[in-house]
């Protein structure tokens, strides 16, 4: 055991020695020294075939019949019948594959090694008595407040108890940029603070973080097979006995026992065997460095053929935040809007401070305002004084009670809005009507755009299920494209409708925010989280999109058909390499160590092709300047 632990360890150096000995046998033909040419190649023989051979002992211990067995067997046979030269060069060229192969697998599993050196070591642990000490992160316990400063990395998941700063979470959501955090907002293990100091109040520490979530769902999910690689596997198993037989056969029947020895070196399958894990260690490897989360070679085999992509609203296709996406303006100097978020300033209903926030975007908020007399009206909205005038700010029933009527135009606005799902908000004084804002969900950038991508890969239906109302889900689906929408669900509901889809011959991903929508995840042939980490995103989902991008979605999308489409290429390159061999061998173009050179090179060809998905980038949509977005109301303003 420790003699086979020393070849191993070693086995980069017999390869090279191997090498040396026998450029020194060629070296003796030139020199027309048969004696050295001999003896060198015999030596090169045996000190090459010493780490093959153990590997194939190995192998039948647990009943396997691997590749060195068949190359080990080739070898000695060769040995047996005098052909050094034949022997050394086929052991020198197996070595040597493998030790390339070694090479350029464990650059497809970079992305891992990323991960793990990004993991935090240190924390700088908060005492009660304000002071710190650097400890290890493991001894970092929940609640524990941690110390992050400028260029620091935060060693756990936690809140920001105090400070403030901007920070990178390139290792949580692939997204480079940064993002301004303070005080109460959650951060994440393994981000990096660019600038500021902040102090973080542990709620998950070591391997219960996101990140340490991330870095051992990346590895389950390499190491878990895909369809084509179970077939492979099985295919092995009774290939490589076989290859034996017939070896054995053609040697009894033609009594060529080079022949025979040529057939084993000829059948190694090694480019079949390696072919479809190494694309998928790439594919899910790209997917892990660009905040995409594949849960392995089966979860990639089944979202390629998805056909229907069904959608959650809320937090799914909007932002999940109510912000003004529609202004109408007839005061004068915008002061409709001024009084109307000074009024909205007094309430914490969701629509108000949507209002207070957008006058404050731009500018328009005053505290000068005075407000007093402020009145609430169940189902109508507020009454209140506001900079001397009785200001009115609600629905039209209120409008109504009061008397206020709204001229033809103002009509028209109101429908219109209405119609495009979102809730209005009517703001008059003076006995007239000031300003219509118009207040919803706001659509995700991109979208849109994003769907026709997607449809251009292969999508051919998608469907929105929604627990909002059905003029909101028509509103929102006319305005990014999509095919199907069914409304006012229970999550139930939803499931019902995926089961549906599922009967109807679809093959169906459900895209949701990873918490509600649990069960249709679940149900789907594939379920995708869009959730920067969340317990249930993660554990839930087949893929989870950690920025909760679309660019995201398409990227899981394209590279699971990429990948497929390359472990196809791989599996053909295998078994057309083996083919072409086997006639090169009957017609006489093919020997033992020309066989070996290029069965070698089938097995690096497979590699290098499944390295391509390393940088695979699908091309991601431009997006469309008319899209509707909360930022593109400035003209609005200027009415």
């Amino acid at each position: 055991m420790k003699f086979q632990r020393l070849i191993n360890q070693h086995t980069n150096q017999i390869t090279l020695v191997t090498a040396i000995l026998i450029g020194v046998g060629l070296l003796g033909k030139v020199v027309n020294s048969d004696m050295i040419y001999t003896v060198s190649f015999i030596a090169a023989s045996i000190i090459s075939a010493i780490p093959i051979i153990l590997r194939a002992v190995s192998a039948l211990r647990f009943k396997t019949i691997s590749i060195e067995l068949l190359v080990s067997i080739a070898v000695i046979g060769a040995f047996i019948i005098g052909e050094y030269n034949e022997s050394a060069i086929v052991t020198f060229l197996f070595l040597f594959g493998t030790f390339l192969e070694d090479k350029t697998l464990a650059k497809t599993r970079h992305s891992i090694k990323n991960l793990t050196e990004m993991a935090p070591t240190t924390a700088m642990v908060v005492g009660d008595d304000g002071g710190t000490e650097e400890t290890d992160v493991d001894f970092v316990d929940v609640d524990d407040v941690v110390l992050v400063k400028a260029g620091g990395q935060i060693p756990v998941d936690g809140e920001i108890v105090d400070g403030s700063g901007h920070i990178n979470e390139a290792s949580i959501t692939g997204e480079s940029k940064l993002v301004t955090k303070g005080s109460g907002d959650q951060v994440f293990s393994g981000t990096i603070l660019d600038n500021g100091t902040v102090k973080v109040r542990a709620t998950k520490v070591g391997d219960d973080t996101t990140f340490g979530k991330i870095v051992e769902l990346v590895e389950d999910a390499q190491d878990t097979k895909s369809p084509a690689e179970k077939f492979i596997d099985k295919f092995a198993t009774y290939y490589t006995p076989a290859v034996l037989v017939i070896a054995l056969v053609v040697g009894l029947i033609t009594k060529d026992f080079r022949l025979a020895i040529t057939v084993l070196v000829l059948g190694c399958p090694g480019a079949l065997v390696i072919g479809a894990p190494v694309s998928n260690v790439a594919g899910i490897g790209n997917g892990a460095k660009n905040g995409v989360l594949i849960k392995g070679g089966e979860v990639m085999n089944t979202f390629a053929n998805v056909d229907t992509l069904v959608f959650d609203k809320t937090g799914t296709l909007t932002e999940g935040k109510t912000a003004v996406t529609q202004f109408k303006d007839y005061s004068k100097d915008q002061l409709g809007l001024q009084i109307a978020a000074a009024v909205e300033k007094q309430s914490d209903h969701p629509l108000a401070q949507a209002v207070v926030t957008f006058s404050t975007n731009h500018h328009l908020f005053s505290d000068d305002v005075e407000v007093t007399d402020t009145d609430t009206v169940k189902g109508r909205g507020l009454k209140a004084t506001a900079a001397g005038k009785r200001t009115f700010i609600g629905n039209l029933k209120m409008m109504n009670d009061e008397k206020i009527s709204l001229t033809t135009q103002q009509h028209e606005d109101l429908e219109d809005i209405q119609a495009e799902g979102s809730s209005t908000v009517i703001v008059a004084f003076d006995g007239q009507v000031q300003a219509i804002i118009g207040i919803s969900d706001v659509i995700r950038r991109g979208v849109k755009e994003s769907l026709a991508t997607l449809k251009s890969l292969g999508i051919k239906k998608t469907v929105m299920l929604t627990g909002d109302n059905l003029q909101t889900a028509n509103a929102v689906a006319g305005q990014i494209g999509i095919d199907e929408v069914h409304a006012e669900l229970l999550p139930e509901q939803k499931v019902e409708y995926v089961k549906q889809f599922q009967q109807e011959g679809h093959k169906v991903a459900f895209v949701g925010d990873g918490i509600n929508d649990s069960p249709s995840l679940v149900t789907a042939d594939i379920g995708i989280a869009m959730g920067s980490g969340t317990d249930v995103a993660v554990e839930t989902s087949d893929v989870v999109l950690m920025s909760s991008g679309f660019n995201e979605l398409i990227h899981a999308y394209g590279l699971s058909k990429k990948t497929v489409m390359n472990t196809k290429e791989n599996i053909f390159i295998a078994i057309g390499t083996v083919a072409a061999l086997l006639i090169g061998l009957i017609l006489g173009f093919i020997y033992m160590a020309s066989g070996m050179f290029v069965h070698e090179a089938s097995i690096l060809v497979v590699i290098f092709n499944a390295m391509r998905l390393i940088n695979y980038r699908p091309k991601m949509p431009k997006l469309d300047p008319d899209q509707l977005s909360v930022g593109e109301y400035d003209l609005s303003l200027k009415q």
